[in-house]
C-alpha cells in the first residue's frame, strides 16, 4: 500500500486537506481585497456588531498577538476602528467602519461561488455545519482531557 493510500484511511488527513483546500480557494476569492482569511473571518463577526478585541479573539479562536497586527492592519486600510472604552480603558472595542461594511457585503457576496463546493458533499449546508462543529466539539474535548491527564 503505498503511503497515499494509508494517508486517505485517516479522518484526520482528509479533514486537513479539505481545510487547505477551503483556505486556498477563499484566499483567491479575497484577492480583490487583498483581505487573508482571518482577517475576513473578523470581518464576518464584526458585521454583526462591535466586539471588545478579546470576545473577538475567543469567537475567532485567535490569540491576542494573532490578532492585534490583523486589526493593525484592518483599521490601516480603514476597515475599522479600534478604541478604548470609556468606563475601561483596559478593554478596546473593535467596529467595522461604513467601508469594512461595504467591503464585508462585497466579499460575502463573491464567497458565494464557493457554497456549491461544500453542499455538493451529498449533505445539506446544516447537516454539515452540525457534523463539523460535533467533531469540533469532540476533539475540543478530548485535547483537554489529554492534557489534564498529562
Amino acid at each position: 500500500m503505498s503511503a497515499s493510500a494509508a494517508l486517505d484511511e485517516f479522518v484526520c488527513f482528509a479533514m486537513y486537506t479539505a481545510s487547505h483546500a477551503t483556505t486556498q480557494a477563499y484566499r483567491e476569492v479575497l484577492k480583490p481585497w487583498k483581505l487573508t482569511y482571518p482577517q475576513y473571518l473578523a470581518m464576518v463577526v464584526l458585521e454583526t456588531g462591535e466586539r471588545t478585541v478579546s470576545g473577538l479573539g475567543d469567537e475567532l479562536g485567535l490569540d491576542s498577538g494573532t490578532l492585534s497586527p490583523l486589526l493593525r492592519r484592518l483599521e490601516e486600510r480603514g476597515l475599522v476602528t479600534r478604541r478604548r472604552d470609556a468606563a475601561d480603558e483596559r478593554v478596546v472595542r473593535v467596529a467595522l467602519t461604513a467601508a469594512g461594511r461595504e467591503a464585508h457585503a462585497e466579499v460575502v457576496a463573491a464567497a458565494g461561488c464557493l457554497v456549491p463546493a461544500f453542499v455538493d458533499s451529498g449533505r445539506s449546508l446544516g447537516e454539515l455545519l452540525e457534523q463539523l462543529a460535533a467533531i469540533t466539539a469532540n476533539m475540543r474535548a478530548l485535547a483537554a482531557g489529554l492534557r489534564t491527564a498529562a
